[in-house]
């Protein structure tokens, strides 16, 4: 009893055999994805150009290597003819390619079966009966020639049955191989490359040494190989090689120029006039929406200061303001009614602190010099009410210029400041008002001169920006400047340079580092600088095309993922 068939089959695969049609051709052979090998189609007669290489791949494959495409699937095919093509598969699938030649597989318990396809890791063929996935045989592999037949002995297992639709019952299996001689693979590979040329197996050439692809490459190279000739070398190779050499030398000439000939800071920055707007006196700092890079006109109500103290001391004021106003109207009226009796007049020219003011009686000439100082008093409230006034009138702030907010305390939850405490920074933004302020060592400051020229590279710009000197000087200018460290200022052997761009630079680029070069040739430096900033263009430019490719083949691969 043969142990291949499944269970169900067993009791009645004795006795049997399946018959082997003489006719050219075979059956449909399994789907490709099952076997996960390229499958061999219909072609038409004739060498099929560009398959000589998926057999010589082949060769490269231990025989320890069988294909598990067969282990898969082994499913019907369709009548083909020996000069087949060859079916695409996905790049995963692929392992050894199948062709369909006539053979039939012969077990050694004496079964016979009708073999569909071929390849060097496998075959699939036709049982009247499902067989057992995981059986093991051994036989061999009996190939049809023209003039003699092919006997390969295999070992193989059995990866794949299943029924053939509107076959009546037939099944088709797909084997693995899992043994087979050096000498037989071999065989094997001239088999599938036979099939591949489209030539029929020639065992008398196998027996001469004569590859089955070797009538193709000799019709290809032709009887009588002509002499190559080498092509004239364009002369716009070299023309270009030159222009590329030329280039080279001029941007390497203008970057030695540039380091070496010209004038070169040690820091430089974009700076504007600065103007710290300070608390007038302590108090909360009332609600305001500003914050850095905000723009504000000029006298545009900033934020306001909540002095309460100084509220109090301006209410005790007013009120003590009229009361004395009340007691000289109130005496001034007793004195003209005595007529020239006594007159009752407060003792006190200030209201007291929760006591009852006491009256007195007087002569109307003491009346009248009380009269006086009541007025005195009444005009020292006078001038402490004016006085505190003008005070609480400068704790509502305004900018002083058109400005840009280069920082602003936040006013949340009511904070509290001290007097003179910093509340805002703003940077002046009029014409000439943004420059760049360099530090020259004191050993190049006597090459530098009011009104020389001097070339600006900006981070982002493409080509630099001419400039003159303003001004040299070995101290800071009273007037504090934006966008320069202060620990920069520190060094003691450089002088300060203030720079005023011909073109005018953006207000945003306030604090940005820049590069400055001082020419004493304009001609010579306008040169060097315009041929050094078009090279860094043009770095710059392929810096940021490779980043942006590799930053999509990193997105593409994490979504891919």
């Amino acid at each position: 009893m043969s142990d291949y068939y499944t269970h169900d089959d067993r009791e009645n695969q004795s006795g049997h055999r399946s018959e082997i049609p003489s006719q050219q051709g075979s059956t449909t052979s399994s789907s490709a994805d099952q076997r996960r090998e390229p499958s061999l189609g219909d072609a038409a007669p004739g060498p099929t150009p560009g398959l000589a290489s998926g057999p010589t791949s082949d060769r490269a494959r231990a025989p320890s290597e069988p294909s598990s495409a067969h282990a898969t699937a082994a499913g019907g095919r369709t009548p083909a003819s020996a000069q087949a093509g060859l079916a695409h598969e996905r790049r995963d699938e692929r392992r050894y390619i199948r062709v369909t030649p006539t053979f039939e597989v012969r077990f050694d318990d004496g079964n016979r079966f009708r073999g569909i396809d071929l390849s060097q890791g496998g075959f699939a063929l036709e049982s009247p009966r499902q067989m057992r996935d995981g059986a093991r045989i051994k036989g061999e592999i009996a190939v049809q020639t023209a003039s003699a037949e092919l006997l390969v002995p295999v070992s193989a297992v059995c990866r794949h049955s299943q029924a053939l639709a509107g076959r009546g019952g037939v099944h088709q299996a797909g084997f693995e191989i899992t043994d087979i001689g050096p000498s037989h693979l071999e065989l094997l590979r001239q088999v599938v490359r036979a099939h591949l040329a489209g030539r029929p197996l020639d065992v008398e050439g196998m027996l001469q040494g004569e590859d089955p692809q070797t009538p193709r490459k000799r019709r290809g190279a032709g009887s009588t190989p002509q002499p190559a000739q080498r092509p004239p070398k364009p002369l716009g190779r070299y023309v270009a090689l030159f222009m590329a050499f030329a280039v080279l030398a001029v941007v390497a000439a203008a970057t030695a120029y540039r380091n070496f000939m010209l004038i070169e800071p040690s820091f430089a920055a974009v700076t504007a006039p600065r103007i710290d707007i300070r608390a007038p006196s302590p108090g909360i700092l009332m609600a305001h929406d500003l914050k850095a890079g905000d723009k504000v006109e000029r006298d545009a109500n900033l934020t306001s200061v909540k002095d309460v103290d100084l509220e109090s001391d301006l209410i005790l004021a007013q009120a003590a303001h009229r009361y004395n106003s009340q007691l000289i109207d109130n005496l001034q009226q007793h004195l003209d009614n005595a007529n020239g009796g006594q007159v009752s007049l407060a003792n006190s020219a200030q209201p007291a602190s929760g006591e009852t003011v006491s009256f007195e009686t007087v002569s109307p000439d003491i009346a009248r010099a009380r009269i006086e100082q009541f007025e005195t008093a009444r005009d020292f409230q006078s001038s402490r009410v004016t006085a505190l006034e003008a005070r609480q009138s400068q704790n509502e702030i305004y900018s002083p210029c058109n400005c840009l907010v280069a920082w602003a305390l936040s006013s949340a939850d009511g904070t509290y400041i001290n007097e003179s405490e910093k509340i805002m920074t703003l940077i002046r933004t009029g014409d000439d008002e943004v420059m760049v302020e360099a530090l020259v060592h004191m050993d190049d400051i006597d090459r530098i001169e009011p009104d020389q020229l001097a070339y600006l590279s900006l981070p982002n710009a493409s080509g630099p920006v001419s400039a003159r000197v303003r001004s040299v000087a070995l101290d800071i200018e009273r007037q504090p400047r934006a966008g320069f460290p202060s620990w920069v200022r520190q060094q003691q052997n450089v002088a300060s340079v203030l720079l005023v761009p011909e073109d005018p630079l953006p207000t945003e680029s306030v604090g940005t580092p820049v590069d400055v070069r001082f020419t004493e040739a304009p001609l010579l430096g306008a040169t060097a600088e315009w041929v050094w900033q078009s090279g860094r263009a043009v770095v710059q430019g392929v810096s940021h095309l490779v980043s942006g490719l590799t930053d999509d083949d990193d997105e593409t691969a994490q979504s891919a993922g």
